[in-house]
């Protein structure tokens, strides 16, 4: 970590503009103008771009996504009191005005995206200038267009238009910039994806755990699909799945990364990389999901550490009953990915709460762990496919790619077509990709919020003891809840301070 915190200050040190004789820069400093001459230089540079995804996926996209949606919510304590950042997200009682917002959750989210945008800028501003081995260079590009784009994509669906950085900035002035369009952060998510894709390796030629060219037209199809440019989306993938590089792994469960092993596995396109251990690249998210509180001996039947520790406060991310229904009966998914865990100091009467099994894998160290978090699979793949060919009103071979998925399960083949198929499609989406940080999105795109989430917010209002409250007086959900619907987020306050453009 102190390597990429040094790369980060190369990358922002001495970039002032003033007279040209205080420019030179002495060679014994760190600065943009000496660290990126080499191939190594490089090369910690990318590393330094991928490093804001651990922060990203352990503790903010599933705030912001899994449970800004009917998959999962919060489970209530009373005891601990409220968590209002956290629960306006699932509760879409994000407050805001004049388009802003206070919720920090937000902001970070804003900020590691950025992080990763400003890193990345340095490598592409300097590396068609520097002298080593052409596919090297070809490699550390593709990275770095790659994870720009990755995060305008991040960006571009939390909050529409952003601002659109595309050079390192060398002054305070440069760091406020307008607010593009959507359109145009798709366009340049769009070029920056194109470029990738002849640049980076094969999946069986490249690093372990880096981006691959497969990787690069898995994200092009999502960002196609979320254009709804269906035949681009199909076109972009349709070498994955010739490709060879990939294929479904023998069991469900097995798709996921262990501790220390199995991962970037055969049915990983792109997952974000994690090392239990003290070298701070570990990370912790299964403990941020868990029902609370949980006693020690309670908790190491899930962790199975060797020195447990009890755990208090609200607990997050818990898979609620709409999703629990959303299984089909025989689906062998449900039970890989969602266990129950029995809660002796919950205020509850039957005292237990289901939480996302599919990443609790036993590790040694408690609130350390090294399991790998997956953005891409390859059962997306087959499923972006079968979307991108329904929408084209090509059902048979959209059918073929749906029921891949489904028979890896265990679940009969189905048949149909045109929406209907569609809709099998989007259900299946639902439950072979669930607590993967999809399901907002999913409903976003196709314009379903008024559709999935009013009825969802009626029925926590309804049922809140189903919905994970406790039966105490005044144990319920908040006047405000499902109060604010937007397809995007208001832009981060703090952020707005530092700019006049919002």
């Amino acid at each position: 970590m102190k390597k990429y915190i040094i790369v980060l200050l190369a990358a922002t040190m001495g970039l002032t503009s003033c007279d040209d004789f205080l420019t030179v820069v002495p060679e014994t400093q760190l600065s943009s103008a000496t660290f990126f001459k080499t191939e190594t230089d490089f090369v910690q540079a990318v590393n330094a771009a991928y490093v804001p995804l651990r922060s990203i996926v352990n503790d903010r996209a599933w705030k912001l996504s899994e449970m800004h949606s009917d998959n999962t919510y919060y489970a209530r304590n009373v005891l601990f009191g409220a968590v209002d950042p956290q629960e306006d997200l699932a509760d879409f009682s994000v407050p805001e005005a004049n388009g802003v917002t206070a919720n920090g959750n937000v902001l970070e989210q804003w900020r590691q995206d950025y992080l990763i945008i400003s890193r990345t800028n340095q490598i592409l501003a300097l590396i068609d200038d520097a002298t080593f081995a052409q596919a090297s260079k070809d490699n550390v590009k593709g990275q770095a267009l790659f994870l720009r784009a990755y995060a305008y994509f991040e960006l571009v669906r939390y909050f529409g238009g952003v601002p659109l950085h595309l050079a390192p900035v060398a002054t305070r002035e440069e760091a406020a910039l307008p607010l593009s369009t959507e359109a145009e952060v798709y366009a340049q998510i769009v070029q920056d994806l194109q470029a990738a894709v002849p640049l980076l390796p094969l999946k069986s030629k490249q690093q372990a755990g880096r981006i691959t060219s497969g990787a690069a037209r898995t994200l092009l199809a999502n960002v196609f699909i979320n254009l709804k440019q269906w035949g681009d989306a199909e076109s972009i993938l349709r070498p994955v799945v010739t490709s060879g590089e990939y294929m479904l792994m023998p069991s469900y469960e097995m798709a996921f990364s262990d501790n220390n092993s199995n991962k970037n596995n055969a049915e990983s396109v792109f997952e974000v990389q994690f090392i239990e251990g003290a070298a701070g690249l570990n990370g912790n998210f299964i403990y941020q999901f868990l029902p609370r509180p949980l006693l020690a001996s309670e908790l190491v039947t899930i962790t199975g550490t060797s020195n447990p520790q009890p755990i208090d406060g609200e607990g997050n991310n818990i898979p609620t009953p709409d999703i629990i229904a959303a299984y089909e009966d025989g689906d062998l998914r449900e039970e890989a990915s969602i266990g129950y865990i029995f809660a002796s100091n919950s205020f509850r009467d039957n005292k237990t709460y289901p939480y996302i099994k599919k990443y609790a894998k036993k590790h040694s160290q408690n609130g350390n762990t090294g399991t790998n978090w997956p953005i891409y699979r390859y059962a997306e793949v087959l499923l972006f496919m079968a979307e991108a060919l329904n929408e084209q009103g090509k059902d048979s071979e959209a059918l073929a790619f749906l029921n891949q998925v489904r028979d890896r399960v265990d679940l009969d083949p189905v048949s149909g077509s045109g929406d209907a198929l569609g809709e099998m499609i989007f259900k299946e989406r639902r439950v072979e990709l669930a607590f993967e940080n999809k399901r907002w999105f999913d409903i976003q795109r196709t314009d379903r919020i008024q559709e999935i989430i009013v009825p969802y917010g009626k029925r926590i209002v309804a049922n809140p003891l189903d919905y994970y409250y406790p039966p105490l007086e005044g144990a319920v959900p908040r006047p405000n809840v499902f109060s604010n619907l937007n397809k995007f987020y208001a832009l981060p306050a703090d952020e707005s301070a530092l700019t006049p453009y919002f």
